[in-house]
């Protein structure tokens, strides 16, 4: 395997182990836009596909047939370009030229799947008749479909309740490197970067392949950011609206949510999201945030108390939605702020207040999704655990704690997690307010269980006078594991 194939071992294995089968698959790979669906498959196949047919983003049904009748012909080596009328003569067309060759495993791979399911084109029952009618009675059929549109391939795929109900027989969901990928990964492709510029690189991409792909080797982190996303040619320019309408046929709505968000990292219930995006509290909110949540683009999660409680004893009221996509964060955060058209903005940027300031919340985001690395570094990976927030209901003390480590083993982790250079030092100020935040939140959350004060730093609390209270530390580093 090429060596700058990076990571995806478990999914590459289990790829290979399905092109391989005895029987006939049916496999769905779906994952957000840009983090290495179409690569990894091709990898997989090594590139050896008995039909390979990509979807064209907003081309009617008419188009569509065209590239199939084109990767017909490629494929199969016809002499005349029959275009089908429909999706069911095409795919009928295709399970007759299949026929036609030697006997062994054939690999089918739609990708962009989504992208041909148009209005009203048929090409959801076309694929049922496929697939029920003629390849699964086979047992050398492996058809692998794929998408960005990961809404689109769950609700019709994966839960669809029509002629594809439990067909799928695999499904895998590729998620952003992690941050122990992307130091491999840069380290393959030759950059030198230490671990706290590859954290630095990840709070603004989140370990997409393809954004640290346009990255130039000769460049510094700052120099490469500011290159790709405020020069003028910047090849992510124009990506947030790219990313936003290649995934949602009706993406103003979504745009709209995750605007809201943008504004209060720590998230908003779904009552100040109706407030804030002034919309009605139907069902169509509830499409919207779904589908964001399937895509990566928010998470869910429960205030502690709540998140303790069976499912019907629940406030729903109290879930809190939550921005957590990082480029989209950023975009927010810098990319439309940048109203000069500062070529250069990051790197002048770089250290001051405002950058500061991000690099704080930026970091918060690394460490949620990085919490089994968390887990690890606290030797808890084997307990069973619950992450949660908690917010003070008290309107006078306005406190909160934005990770809690919830275990079974009758003890808490309060996290506090801080991005500095070198050493994070607790004053006598800081001191009073975690004494008062946590005393807060014993009183109010009435818990009896044991709790473990918790900094997750870049290089490690100072020890001093202050210190004292801090029973459990986790280093940036140690979030670079496996």
């Amino acid at each position: 395997m090429d060596k700058k194939f990076i990571g995806r071992n478990a999914e590459y294995k289990a790829l290979t182990n399905y092109f391989t089968s005895k029987g006939s698959e049916f496999i769905a790979v779906y994952g957000r836009r840009r983090v290495g669906k179409t690569f990894l498959i091709r990898k997989a196949a090594n590139d050896r596909f008995a039909f390979f047919l990509t979807g064209a983003h907003e081309v009617p049904k008419n188009e569509q047939l065209i590239n199939f009748a084109i990767a017909i012909q490629k494929h199969f080596q016809t002499e005349r370009l029959e275009i089908p009328k429909n999706w069911i003569l095409a795919f009928y067309q295709l399970s007759q030229h299949l026929e036609t060759l030697p006997k062994g495993n054939k690999i089918i791979f739609i990708d962009e799947l989504p992208w041909l399911s148009t209005a009203k084109s048929g090409f959801v029952a076309a694929l049922e008749n496929f697939w029920n009618s003629w390849a699964s009675l086979r047992d050398d059929i492996k058809l692998v479909v794929c998408g960005s549109a990961t809404s689109w391939m769950i609700d019709n795929l994966i839960h669809s309740r029509g002629g594809l109900h439990n067909r799928i027989t695999h499904q895998i969901v590729l998620e952003p490197f992690t941050l122990n990928e992307c130091e491999t990964y840069f380290h393959a492709y030759g950059f030198s970067y230490s671990k706290k510029q590859i954290a630095e690189c990840y709070m603004v991409m989140g370990g997409i392949p393809y954004y640290m792909s346009l990255m130039d080797k000769s460049k510094s982190v700052a120099q490469n950011i500011d290159q790709l996303f405020f020069a003028s040619n910047a090849s992510l320019k124009d990506e947030f609206t790219e990313l936003y309408h290649a995934l949602f046929k009706k993406a103003h709505s979504h745009i709209q949510v995750v605007t809201a968000l943008a504004t209060k990292g720590k998230g908003l219930t779904r009552q100040e999201i109706v407030k804030a995006v002034n919309v009605t509290d139907n069902g169509a909110l509830s499409t919207v945030l779904e589908e964001l949540g399937k895509c990566g683009f928010i998470r869910t999660y429960e205030p502690f108390g709540n998140a303790q409680k069976p499912n019907e004893k629940r406030q729903k009221s109290d879930t809190l939605f939550q921005l957590i996509d990082f480029y989209t964060l950023f975009y927010f955060d810098f990319i439309i702020q940048n109203r000069y058209h500062d070529e250069q903005f990051w790197t002048t940027s770089f250290n001051s207040p405002i950058h500061s300031t991000w690099s704080g919340i930026a970091f918060e985001r690394l460490c949620l999704a990085h919490l089994p690395q968390i887990k690890k570094a606290l030797g808890i990976s084997g307990v069973q655990t619950l992450a949660c927030s908690w917010r003070s209901s008290s309107t006078k003390k306005n406190s909160q704690i934005d990770l809690l480590i919830d275990r079974k083993d009758e003890t808490i982790n309060v996290c506090e997690m801080k991005y500095c250079q070198g050493k994070y030092e607790i004053n006598q100020d800081y001191e009073k307010t975690l004494n008062d935040r946590l005393a807060t939140f014993i009183e109010e959350s009435g818990t009896k269980k044991s709790i473990l004060l918790t900094f997750v730093t870049t290089e490690g609390v100072k020890q001093n006078v202050h210190s004292g209270g801090v029973q459990c530390e986790v280093i940036l580093d140690e979030l670079f594991e496996e």
